[in-house]
């Protein structure tokens, strides 16, 4: 298979020079009776019988395998040789997400175990590197009918059917290595403030000698014209920096991000000991505000409504996975040109490619939480530090402005009046308040809400007079229970919030050879764009509704209820459906 699969660098946020790419062919093997361990096969030199692809799941065709049978446990091995310019440094061993545990030898010595399908990790593997070589070998276990793990929309059975897809089982998103010094720089943590014209800057320095004088220089441009260039003594491994910006009149409103101008700033860091360069990193960010103000959603302080899609993020041949990079861009770009200005990423925490995209194209993003669909101790133990890690690695996108820890109830079933259930989702609300204060939650998108910062709606009605009464008054919209679902929890009420409808369409209309279903159905591209103007219309006419989100982008598997098929080809004329989405 072509080298083109997925070699564009991984983390854009965070940039760094020396790094390799370990995507391409990997032995693989199935281990059905899990006999791995005990006979280790880490250590073993033992060919395996197979070849895949990484970063795609064995499940797609891009693997080179393409099975949708149960395998829960399965080897990877790759030998590497560590590049000459590495020497003399700590090598970092990166996996973009491994689904669903995850355990990493490296020359038979175990560097790393992580559990989460849907996270990053890594691990330092300098010490036991052997002669610049490293046989690296990774045993993934997923449990394909486990039902308590955050699984999205992975079915639990063995064939796709309703809305459930194929499943993904081991590594589908990039592995790579870079090179580091002893003392680096670690993580970093943006807070634009537009109000004070001011970017807070935490940061996190790995192999901090205190008995060393170690600085960080900061600069920040836009354009090209740099706006700040600023040099402090670091005197902890933990430090915070607030630097002010200002255009040369004084005004900062051109500077902002928004989707219809999605200015960013670049930011060079530049890490010293004794006076001494010892790392450097690329990174940007955006001056962006999201904020409810007197029931209506504001971006940067101005009344802002959404015009959202929601996008599943599957892909024919690569399920999860994304065939290339600029197929990733071209999910935006299709998105903007009908006329959207965000997306909902339902059920997958999504590649930082895509969120890269959406940053520097301009897209605002809702990021969802993979949910599980039964509620256990071990699924709540599963999902709350699961969901930590995703908002520690997406928190600096800008064009991130809500989050989803949960959707429709699921894990939660019994949410209305379970009282064990409902402390649940409203301790996944303030968990990421006290993690992320900057953005919107969304406690249970959908339906029976605790507490909200926005009452968001399901309802797939697709009736325009109907629709046009539901949403003419705001007590209309609370009683409306579509799906026969009330939006807020028994102990929980409306208390002004924003209302959006943030699922309704789901208009079915067979434009390739794909069969499947959808919530109504369309005869041809006449009765397809009428349909969907008689759903859109009365939201965007409402004067209740602040913002909707459209089922869906895509068709996916055997739903074909998207506006372009699952190849990404347009059903309609796009220019027709942005003159709808318009308003």
């Amino acid at each position: 298979m072509s080298a083109q699969y997925r070699q564009e660098y991984p983390r854009p946020q965070f940039e760094r020079d020396t790094w390799l790419n370990l995507n391409g062919e990997w032995e693989f093997e199935f281990d059905d009776d899990s006999i791995g361990e005990k006979e280790r096969w880490y250590e073993s030199s033992r060919p395996f019988s197979r070849k895949i692809q990484v970063p795609f799941c064995f499940q797609s065709k891009l693997s080179g395998i393409g099975i949708t049978d149960f395998h829960d446990v399965v080897w990877y091995r790759r030998k590497i040789q560590i590049p000459e310019e590495f020497k003399g440094k700590r090598i970092i061993l990166h996996f973009g997400a491994v689904d669903y545990i995850a355990k990493v030898w490296v020359n038979g010595r175990m560097v790393k175990y992580h559990e989460g399908g849907h996270t990053p990790f890594c691990a330092d593997i300098t010490d036991v590197i052997e002669d610049s070589e490293a046989v690296i070998v990774l045993r993934a276990e997923d449990f394909s009918e486990d039902m308590s793990i955050p699984r999205g929309k992975q079915y639990w059975k063995e064939k796709s059917a309703g809305i459930f897809y194929t499943r993904t089982t081991g590594i589908w998103q990039t592995v790579w290595i870079e090179a580091v010094n002893e003392t680096y720089l670690e993580r970093v943590k943006f807070n634009p403030d537009i109000d004070a014209c001011e970017i807070k800057i935490d940061t996190s320095v790995k192999g901090y000698n205190p008995g060393k004088e170690v600085s960080l220089q900061v600069e920040i441009s836009f354009n090209g014209e740099t706006f700040v260039k600023d040099t402090y003594a670091v005197g902890s491994p933990a430090e915070t920096r607030t630097i002010r910006l200002r255009g040369r009149n004084g005004q900062n409103m051109s500077y902002y991000w928004t989707p219809e101008r999605p200015h960013l700033f670049d930011v060079q860091f530049t890490l010293l000991v004794d006076g001494q360069e010892v790392d450097s990193v690329k990174s940007y960010f955006g001056m962006r505000k999201i904020s409810v103000e007197n029931g209506k959603v504001m971006l940067n302080n101005r009344p802002y409504f959404m015009k959202m899609v929601l996008d599943q993020g599957y892909f024919p041949d690569g399920v999860l996975t994304a065939p290339t990079d600029e197929a990733l861009k071209n999910d935006v770009e299709i998105t903007k040109a009908m006329g959207f200005n965000g997306a909902r990423k339902h059920q997958k925490v999504e590649d930082p490619r895509y969120l890269y995209w959406c940053d520097k194209l301009g897209l605002l993003v809702w990021g969802e939480m993979a949910n599980a669909y039964v509620y256990t101790d071990e699924y709540v133990r599963r999902i709350t530090r699961e969901w930590m890690e995703v908002i520690e690695r997406d928190y600096n996108h800008p064009c991130i402005v809500a989050w989803v820890p949960i959707n429709e109830s699921w894990g939660v079933g019994d949410i209305l009046n379970d009282k064990l259930q409902q402390s649940h989702a409203l301790a996944m609300y303030h968990l990421t308040k006290s993690f992320d204060s900057t953005r919107l939650v969304i406690s249970n998108d959908g339906w029976e809400h605790v507490k909200s910062d926005l009452c968001t709606i399901h309802d797939y009605e697709w009736r325009y007079g109907v629709l046009a009464e539901r949403y003419s008054e705001v007590e209309k919209a609370l009683a409306s229970a579509p799906a026969g679902k009330f939006i807020f929890a028994n102990g929980y009420k409306y208390e002004g919030q924003p209302i959006l409808v943030t699922e309704f369409g789901g208009i079915a209309f067979k434009k390739s050879d794909w069969e499947g279903w959808g919530y109504s159905g369309a005869q041809d591209e006449e009765d397809f764009l009428k349909r969907l103007k008689d759903v859109v219309q009365p939201l965007t006419e409402s004067g209740v509704v602040q913002g909707f989100c459209y089922t869906q982008l895509t068709d996916v598997e055997q739903e074909i209820n998207g506006l372009v098929t699952y190849d990404r080809v347009p059903k309609v004329p796009l220019e027709k459906i942005r003159e709808i989405i318009g308003g």
